[in-house]
């Protein structure tokens, strides 16, 4: 479905469902995103489609929880305009946003990244606040993010197992079942689920804005702080687990999270490009050296 998923198919779209924006110029953004197609829609809006069916059930979802979130968060966050239906041989609902300005952190200038890592933290911890009562919990409609660990179990052994020569397997081995040692005792919170360099925007050297929530749900919060491996380190990584008051079973959780995207990128048991696995490796030197300290 991806395939056809181009600016005539939402010209398409939004001129039979929205006229009112009929005549504003449409053009994809660069990088698009794997779940969603991303297109701008004048200078104001953008438009989302899911990708694959696997990804539809996102778009009521965001629909329905987003406007509530953003009014208790210190950044802002995509708010839906308009919810579109299917047609013009597109099956499933896509959504119309406001667009938000910044530059993905993993490639803008960052002028201090130990207050970035403090910003973001600190956004994390007020998402958690939010009253998740009826909140989605963890599923297949966002990869199980804020669920357990375990059932990612067999996986992430066969991946540990295939890097054999490549990593420390009896390090990996020894964070991946502290990780599983644990469970979030308290009650479910908010998470975003894909807390990445590409999905925080930064404006005037700054985090401005935190984007793509398809795998939000309510859980353990342990899943939104991969990023302290995946982006921080050394003092930055610090003050990001500063800026959240959690206990020493969630970070540890936290990295079998880590460890656990990380081997299965970097043993090819998912599709990554070369710069992907690149990455991935160093985070699992960066999980296995963070766990020794």
């Amino acid at each position: 479905m991806s395939a056809s998923i181009d600016d005539a198919l939402v010209c398409r779209l939004v001129a039979a469902q929205f006229p009112q924006w009929s005549e504003l110029p449409i053009r994809p953004v660069s990088p698009s995103g794997w779940d969603n197609r991303t297109f701008r829609l004048g200078d104001t809006m953008l438009v989302r489609l899911p990708s694959g069916e696997e990804y539809a059930d996102q778009v009521a979802k965001e629909q329905r929880w987003l406007p509530i979130l953003a009014a208790s968060l210190p950044l802002a966050i995509p708010v839906p305009l308009a919810l579109g239906l299917p047609a013009a041989g597109y099956p499933w609902n896509w959504s119309v946003y406001r667009w938000l300005e910044g530059e993905a952190a993993s490639s803008a200038f960052i002028a201090d990244r130990i207050a970035f890592a403090s910003s973001l933290g600190r956004f994390l911890g007020a998402l958690q606040r939010v009253d998740a009562t009826g909140g989605p919990g963890p599923g297949l409609h966002n990869f199980h993010r804020g669920g357990a660990l375990a059932i990612y179990d067999g996986q992430t052994r066969h991946a540990i197992a295939d890097l054999k020569g490549k990593l420390d397997a009896n390090a990996a081995t020894a964070v991946w079942e502290a990780a599983l040692a644990s469970t979030w005792q308290r009650p479910p919170v908010w998470v975003h689920g894909d807390v990445s360099a590409g999905n925080l925007l930064v404006q005037a050297g700054r985090l401005s804005a935190v984007i793509d929530f398809g795998q939000l749900g309510v859980g353990d919060p342990a899943c939104d702080l991969v990023v302290a491996w995946t982006f921080f380190e050394g003092p930055s990584r610090q003050a990001f687990r500063d800026a959240l008051p959690l206990d020493a079973a969630t970070w540890a959780r936290a990295r079998g999270w880590a460890l656990w995207k990380a081997v299965i990128v970097s043993s090819g048991l998912v599709a990554a490009t070369a710069f992907e696995a690149a990455h991935s490796c160093r985070v699992i030197d960066e999980v296995l050296s963070d766990a020794r300290a």
